[in-house]
């Protein structure tokens, strides 16, 4: 495994907002955190020292202008996972910083849960380790060339060679691609930002749930004693370390303080990460249609730790041309309508 940083996880895993969501994302990626369930609440012996998921409602609120966008959200995720519709009153409950007559109405997914991130990555690489896998770190890939039978790979800390590369490289997997000689599939890295500031004296907010705007413009969650917030921007970038923008972080206070019955005086810490999309926002897992040994895994966009175990295993079926797992096919999701083949590409 080629790791361009010091260490793996240093843009988006470890920039992740951690929420489990069944109701999150295009059906494909609903598809694969359903599947990624049991994974998440039986975790295999060793993998992890305690669970790597608790409890958090996620409250999706919707103003009277946005009914409409709630009620497909409702008739489109209810197949899947059961959903409660809510009343302004009720959300006030649920949400007691939400200033009074915002809402109108929501949506209540009482299968939420908080992911234990680093928990969940430092599993994983154990397992990788303990398969026999090498960890390469300050490895940026600086030439990839296929001999015919194999690809050869120059990077800043050596030279490689594998029948198969796996282009798991997030926002710039569109950049490797075009190192292999691959079409873009049209990656969009987008920028987020998020903050954590105090909870107001007096106020025990662990048991809220993330309560987010339904077009997705804000979210708040307790965060260990704190509120995490975020504008829920999603701004083009190109691949990089991404850095909070001022610009960014006045629109996240606009947008909190007009929702939320809160006055943002200080900002205790602030981020940015990277979420990469094609343009149907579903991942793209599968062989390059036009290069020999060359494997897609990207655009996992904010969902990527959410759908992890699911893209996971199906990721490792089709790199061995194997079927997907019946178990991932039975919550909905096709090969097709996550393969590099469906999209429009341009050399």
């Amino acid at each position: 495994m080629l790791e361009m940083e010091p260490r793996p996880g240093y843009h988006t895993t470890g920039r992740s907002a951690a929420v489990f969501a069944e109701t999150y994302g295009p059906a494909p990626i609903r598809a694969l955190t359903r599947a990624s369930a049991p994974f998440y609440e039986n975790p295999p012996d060793g993998f992890a020292q305690h669970a790597l998921l608790s409890p958090r409602d996620i409250l999706i609120v919707a103003r009277s202008d946005q009914l409409d966008a709630l009620d497909r959200l409702i008739d489109d995720v209810s197949s899947g996972t059961p959903v409660e519709r809510q009343t302004a009153e009720q959300i006030s409950k649920l949400s007691p910083l939400l200033r009074k007559n915002y809402a109108v109405a929501g949506m209540l997914d009482r299968q939420g849960r908080d992911i234990d991130v680093d928990a969940l990555h430092q599993g994983y690489l154990r397992t990788f380790r303990a398969a026999g896998g090498t960890l390469a770190t300050y490895a940026e890939v600086l030439q990839l060339k296929h001999d015919g039978t194999d690809w050869k790979i120059s990077t800043k800390s050596g030279n490689y060679s594998a029948p198969i590369v796996v282009n798991a490289a997030g926002a710039w997997a569109d950049a490797i691609g075009r190192l292999a000689g691959a079409k873009p599939i049209g990656l969009v890295p987008k920028r987020r930002t998020a903050m954590t500031i105090a909870l107001p004296d007096g106020l025990a907010a662990e048991t809220w749930p993330i309560t987010i705007d339904i077009e997705e413009q804000f979210y708040l969650k307790p965060e260990s004693g704190r509120l995490l917030i975020s504008p829920a921007d999603e701004t083009p970038s190109p691949p990089c370390d991404a850095q909070p923008e001022e610009m960014d972080i006045a629109l996240c206070i606009h947008r909190i303080e007009t929702a939320f019955d809160l006055s943002v005086r200080q900002i205790e810490s602030k981020w940015a990460g990277l979420r990469s999309f094609v343009a149907d926002k579903s991942p793209v897992c599968g062989y390059d249609p036009d290069m020999s040994g060359f494997f897609w895994l990207a655009g996992q966009g904010g969902y990527g730790i959410q759908s992890a175990p699911g893209l996971s295993r199906t990721a490792a079926a089709l790199v061995l041309e194997r079927d997907v797992p019946s178990d991932i096919v039975d919550q909905g999701l096709r090969a097709r309508d996550i393969s590099p083949a469906r999209l429009e590409r341009q050399a």
